[in-house]
């Protein structure tokens, strides 16, 4: 059957800085959906550790499509397009959902989907961008992030996350912040783990950025630097023979000590790291660590652990820029690294 007779396949794409919740609330929407809804998420992560898919690889979306190492909305441009065309092509999903990084400008996104509408003869059409807002954090990191205003700045929808944990008045003080920021964007407060209703935010056929780009707005502000830390532990020994067993049983994988790990992790400074994702080895299993401003949790890998075989901790280290490219790095990255006996590679 021609694509063209088909419905066309709406593109709903949620931006956010580091550490707002943007896969959470991705996957709370999820079973509010129709069984027979096909979502297929196209999700774009810092570094090469696969933290937040590997958790959506656990839910009921149809598929997960990556984009690793770098931003689709600039130096990855033809491989979001390319990734697009193809889940068209392979699922035919009822929905995709784009998942940018945390530094992504969806002005510059928004424009290569309008692009392809066209070229698909709107096939693929972008429905709605939705801003994820870490209540807890914005009003200190939009004073130094121009992306973190941008994104908030242009919205269809504003979804504000985390608001349990402050008070009145300093949601106040926030949502004044948004309207100045963007005045006639709705904004909505999430209702904790479960989310907001799917019906809010599909459906929205978004009349943003359907003219040229507006002068002025068309930079990528590159704000994040990434460092990626492992521990690797050395193979049981196999297919040979040496006669120290001790030596030999020495050089299984180890657990990560789970006190050592949380108190490493309460030692960051959440002023120059913002984010660390990843995976460790607790209690004989792989769990998947999303740490962001101060706030963790720990989920349990139910997938394929195989990419942990030769390690028992692989992470991704954001923050800011200028900060993390400091030689040396600063004194709290460096004790967090020393405490969990990881190389920063």
């Amino acid at each position: 059957m021609d694509s063209r007779q088909l419905p066309h396949i709406p593109i709903t794409v949620f931006t956010g800085f580091l550490g707002a919740g943007k896969t959470s609330i991705i996957l709370s929407l999820l079973p509010l959906l129709p069984k027979d809804y096909k979502v297929v998420l196209l999700k774009n992560e810092f570094g090469d550790v696969q933290v937040d898919s590997q958790l959506a690889k656990q839910s009921s979306l149809t598929a997960v499509s990556e984009i690793l190492n770098g931003c689709m909305c600039c130096v990855l441009v033809g491989q979001m397009e390319t990734a697009l065309r193809e889940i068209r092509d392979r699922y035919r999903p009822d929905r995709i959902i784009i998942e940018c990084s945390g530094s992504a400008f969806p002005a510059t996104l928004a424009f290569q989907i309008r692009e392809l509408e066209r070229q698909t003869n709107n096939d693929l059409r972008l429905d709605a961008i939705v801003t994820v807002i870490d209540a807890e954090n914005f009003t200190g990191y939009e004073d130094t992030s121009p992306t973190a205003k941008m994104q908030a700045s242009y919205s269809d929808i504003i979804l504000i996350n985390k608001h349990e944990h402050v008070d009145e008045h300093a949601l106040d003080i926030l949502i004044d912040n948004l309207n100045t920021l963007n005045l006639d964007t709705p904004k909505i407060k999430c209702n904790g783990r479960n989310g907001v209703d799917p019906n809010v935010l599909f459906g929205i056929d978004s009349k943003l950025f359907r003219d040229p780009i507006p002068m002025g707005i068309e930079d990528h502000h590159d704000e994040v630097k990434t460092l990626t830390a492992y521990r690797g532990f050395l193979p049981t020994c196999r297919n040979h023979e040496h006669h120290d067993r001790e030596s030999c049983a020495s050089h299984t994988e180890m657990d990560v000590d789970k006190d050592m790990f949380e108190s490493a992790l309460a030692s960051l400074n959440k002023e120059s790291v913002w984010r660390v994702k990843g995976f460790v080895r607790l209690d004989s299993a792989i769990w998947i660590l999303n740490w962001a401003f101060g706030r963790y949790d720990l989920t349990l890998s139910k997938g394929d652990a195989s990419f942990m075989q030769d390690a028992s901790i692989r992470l991704t280290i954001m923050g800011d820029k200028y900060e993390l490219s400091r030689k040396p790095i600063p004194a709290a990255v460096k004790k967090f690294c020393a405490d969990l006996q990881v190389q920063v590679v």
